[in-house]
C-alpha cells in the first residue's frame, strides 16, 4: 500500500496515496461533523456552511476562487453527509499547492458575507424544492425520518426550509468554530505527490487551527413504522428497510455481499425476480448505509399504481426465501467478485483513493488496505448471509411510500407477511 500517513502537532491528520503513473492529483479536507450534529433549531447550518464555503474569504472572492481553480484546469466541490463534510479538489499534479491553499482558505477564512448568505439561502432554497420535486431523490430523506424520528440523525440533510430561510450568520460562525477542530479534520491526498511536500504544505496551511472541536453525537434509536404520501404521480416510489449496523460491526462485509446478491446488480434476485420475470418495474435495488454506530438495509422499487400491489408480497416472499435457506456458492461468488471488483478498479481513480483514504481515517481511525478490504469480502460465507438476514428481520420494518399507494397493503399485514415484532414507534404520515 504506497499510503503514508502524518499528525500534526495540532491534531489533524495528513495522509498521502501516492500513484506515480498519473499526471494529477485529487486533495481534500475531510470533516468528522455533519447533519447529525447540528442543533435542532438550525437543521441544515451543516449544509449551508458548506455552500458559504466557497462565496468569498478575506483573501479571495467568490469568483476568484472559482477563476483560480479553473485557471489550472482543477475543478473544485465539497458535500455534505450525516457525520461527514469534505471539501476536495483536483488538480493537475503540479497545482496541488495552489489547491490546498484554495481549501485551507475557505476553511479557515471565510467571511460568510450577509448578501452572499441571503442569495445562498435562496439557493438551498432551490435546491431543497428541486429534491421534493424528485420523487426517487426525496423518499430516502421520508425513509430515513420513519427509521429515526424526532432526532439529528433523522433530519434531511438539505436542512428544513422554513429553519434555512432565516438561519443568521452567526449560526455558521458558531457551527464551524464550535466543530471544525484539527482533531476531528484530515488532510488526504492521492495521485503523483511527495508525502513530505505535503505535510509542509498542510503544516503551513493548517498549522495554526484550533485542535479540539464539540461534537456530541446521540445514540440513534431506530422506531421503525410506516410514512404514506399520496401524491398525484405517475409512479408509486416505494422505500422497505430494516435497522442495520455501524461500520465496525461484524455484519457489515456480510451486509455488504447480502445487499449486492439480493438486489445489487441485474443478477441479484430482485432484479431478476421483479423486473426480468415480472416486469414490474423499471427501477429496482437494495442498499447498506452504514454510520458509525448504526444503520439501515433498505430495498427500493419505482412502479406504477396497477402493479403497487404486488411489490410488498414479492419483497417478503424474497426476504423468507433466503432467511430460510443458505445461499448458493455460484451466487455467493458472484456477489463477492462484484464488490471486490468495486474495491479494486476504484484504486484507479486518484479521487476515489482519496475519498477512501479520508473517509477510512475518520471512520476507523487508520487507512483500510484495499487487500484488507478484498479479505474480509472473500471470508463472508452463507451462514453468515443467513444470520444477517435474521438479524435484519428481527427489527421492525420501516415502510415509505410516496405516490399512488391505495393499492399498497396495509402495514399491519407487511407484519404478519413478516412474522416480525410490532413497531416500538410509528412513524406518521402526510
Amino acid at each position: 500500500m504506497s499510503v503514508t500517513v502524518t499528525t500534526l502537532p495540532n491534531g489533524l491528520t495528513v495522509a498521502s496515496d501516492r500513484m506515480d503513473t498519473v499526471e494529477s492529483a485529487s486533495i481534500g479536507v475531510w470533516v468528522g461533523v455533519g447533519t447529525r450534529h447540528e442543533p435542532a433549531e438550525a437543521n441544515g447550518v451543516a449544509h449551508l456552511l458548506e455552500h458559504m464555503a466557497f462565496k468569498g474569504t478575506s483573501n479571495r472572492s467568490a469568483q476568484a476562487i472559482a477563476e483560480e481553480i479553473e485557471a489550472v484546469g482543477g475543478h473544485l466541490n465539497a458535500y455534505t453527509g450525516r457525520e461527514t463534510t469534505a471539501y476536495y479538489a483536483k488538480v493537475l499534479a503540479d497545482d496541488l499547492p495552489l489547491a490546498l491553499d484554495i481549501l485551507s482558505d475557505i476553511l479557515q477564512r471565510s467571511t460568510y458575507d450577509e448578501e452572499e448568505l441571503k442569495r445562498e439561502r435562496a439557493v438551498v432554497l432551490q435546491e431543497i424544492g428541486q429534491a421534493e420535486d424528485t420523487p426517487d431523490d426525496i423518499i430516502f430523506d421520508y425513509f430515513q425520518e420513519v427509521a429515526y424520528p424526532d432526532q439529528p440523525i433523522g433530519w434531511p440533510v438539505l436542512g428544513r426550509p422554513e429553519i434555512v430561510a432565516v438561519l443568521p450568520r452567526q449560526a455558521l460562525f458558531d457551527y464551524q468554530q464550535s466543530r471544525y477542530g484539527a482533531r476531528r479534520m484530515v488532510l488526504a491526498a492521492a495521485g503523483r505527490l511527495e508525502h513530505e511536500r505535503l505535510v509542509e504544505l498542510g503544516a503551513a496551511a493548517f498549522g495554526g487551527h484550533r485542535s479540539e472541536s464539540v461534537a456530541e453525537q446521540a445514540p440513534p434509536r431506530y422506531a421503525g413504522g410506516e410514512a404514506r404520501f399520496e401524491r398525484d404521480l405517475e409512479q408509486l416510489h416505494l422505500l422497505l428497510g430494516f435497522e442495520g449496523f455501524g461500520i465496525e460491526d461484524p455484519d457489515y462485509y456480510p451486509g455488504q455481499v447480502f445487499s449486492t446478491l439480493f438486489g445489487g446488480g441485474m443478477s441479484s434476485r430482485l432484479f431478476q425476480e421483479v423486473r426480468e420475470k415480472r416486469g414490474l418495474v423499471y427501477s429496482i435495488f437494495s442498499f447498506l448505509q452504514s454510520q458509525s454506530d448504526s444503520g439501515l438495509f433498505g430495498l427500493y422499487a419505482g412502479t406504477g399504481e396497477a402493479e403497487a400491489g404486488e411489490l410488498l408480497p414479492i419483497f417478503c416472499d424474497e426476504l423468507g426465501k433466503v432467511a430460510g435457506a443458505p445461499v448458493g456458492e455460484a451466487e455467493l461468488q458472484r456477489a463477492k467478485a462484484q464488490l471486490k471488483a468495486s474495491v479494486l478498479m476504484s484504486r484507479e481513480r486518484t479521487s476515489a483513493r482519496a475519498e477512501a483514504l479520508g473517509g477510512n481515517i475518520l471512520a476507523h481511525g487508520r487507512p483500510i488496505p484495499p487487500e484488507e478490504v478484498v479479505a474480509k469480502i472473500e471470508a463472508v460465507g452463507p451462514d453468515d448471509i443467513l444470520r444477517l438476514v435474521g438479524r435484519l428481520l428481527s427489527s421492525p420494518p420501516s415502510l415509505t411510500l410516496l405516490g399512488p399507494a391505495a393499492g399498497v397493503e396495509s402495514y399491519d399485514r407487511l407484519l404478519e407477511r413478516l412474522g416480525g415484532p410490532a413497531p416500538r414507534v410509528a412513524a406518521a404520515g402526510a
